[in-house]
């Protein structure tokens, strides 16, 4: 243990005649102690695969790659010390300056990993990806700040310098750059107000916007369209515009109008009462809301009833499904009734001592 100290301090005392061999030495090191780690971190990653904890495969996950790169810089940097020294009489006191950005740079590193893994891991049962997805780009932030601010002190700047002329140049950037930071803070309130989220259907009646939000990043939010083409939209465009969201619907309505004969007056009623029983027995149709169906009025050639009602499905191919069987049912409840549907006619009354007939356009549907 002694010999290994006192050959570990030598590797800093300047030249020496077995250079090379101490070079050899070091990366030999290296590999003993990348091959210690390798199986080290596959026995804690098989260790964590057993848990059900997310947490300790996200940290082992994190901290394999860096810390192997680690294994081998750390020694590398020291390697070229000795080499330097040995080899010429430049002087090597920037290389502990690399040292410490190294192990900053290492940290910021595995922080980052760490992020990302867990927000990978919960994003599979999160309630709200959107929230999650910004929380991790603010710690990632906060990372890559504090990281930045420690590599620029280890660098020999002054942060007290550093912070005073971010608060003079921050108001000279904002000035230039107030799209930029309008973009921003759009964003942000996104993720405070949340009138949408990643995976909602949105549209706006202000704009040809309208597809599916597919990511909200700082400065703009990507929605695909549903003839899958991408759209970028600034975040600042949202404070200004108004926006739909029929993800959040809670019923779809079916709304349509029965147009029946004229000469099938004396069953619209009936038509109308087999209508509702069939609609408040549907199985797919919430009779907790709205459920209208009524004679409306008299049409230029039918009698219209209409049918107002609301699905228990959102989904769009559902709700087409359930539109359709109620349009399917109703036909079959008008011809139960000996009643049929209406269609525009016109009736032409021809003088008896006249060539030319005279058209006129009433509500019948027998030509004379």
């Amino acid at each position: 243990m002694k010999t290994l100290s006192a050959w570990w301090t030598s590797l800093s005392q300047g030249s020496s005649p077995d250079w090379l061999m101490n070079v050899g030495l070091l990366l030999g090191l290296s590999a003993v102690l990348w091959g210690g780690w390798w199986l080290l971190s596959r026995h804690l990653a098989t260790m964590a695969q057993k848990t059900k904890i997310i947490w300790d495969d996200a940290l082992v996950d994190a901290v394999r790659r860096p810390i192997s790169w680690l294994i081998w810089l750390w020694p590398a940097v020291i390697a070229t010390g000795v080499a330097i020294d040995n080899t010429s009489h430049y002087p090597t006191g920037f290389l502990t300056v690399v040292r410490h950005l190294l192990l900053v740079w290492t940290l910021i590193w595995i922080l980052l990993r760490l992020i990302s893994n867990v927000e990978q891991a919960m994003a599979e049962s999160a309630k709200d990806v959107t929230t999650l997805n910004a929380v991790s780009k603010v710690l990632r932030l906060i990372v890559m700040v504090i990281g930045g601010l420690v590599a620029m002190q280890n660098l020999g700047l002054s942060l007290s310098g550093i912070l005073t002329f971010g608060g003079v140049g921050g108001l000279i950037v904002g000035m230039a750059a107030k799209d930029l930071l309008a973009n921003f803070f759009g964003g942000m309130m996104i993720y405070f107000d949340r009138p949408f989220k990643v995976g909602d259907w949105i549209r706006s009646p202000d704009r040809q916007i309208e597809g599916t939000v597919e990511r909200i990043g700082f400065r703009m939010t990507v929605i695909r369209t549903f003839d899958k083409r991408p759209l970028y939209v600034p975040n600042s465009v949202f404070s200004s515009i108004v926006v739909e969201n029929p993800s959040r619907m809670t019923n779809r309505r079916i709304k349509q109008t029965v147009s029946l004969r004229y000469q099938d007056a004396a069953v619209v009623n009936q038509v109308v009462a087999g209508i509702k029983t069939m609609l408040q027995h549907h199985p797919d149709i919430d009779t907790r809301q709205t459920l209208i169906v009524s004679f409306d009025h008299y049409g230029p050639s039918s009698l219209d009833i209409m049918v107002y009602t609301f699905t228990k499905t959102v989904n769009w191919v559902e709700y087409k499904e359930v539109q359709q069987d109620v349009m399917l049912k109703i036909v079959e409840v008008v011809h139960q009734h000996g009643a049929d549907f209406a269609f525009p006619t016109s009736t032409v009354h021809l003088a008896p001592n006249d060539d030319v007939p005279a058209v006129s356009h009433t509500p019948s549907q027998t030509v004379n």
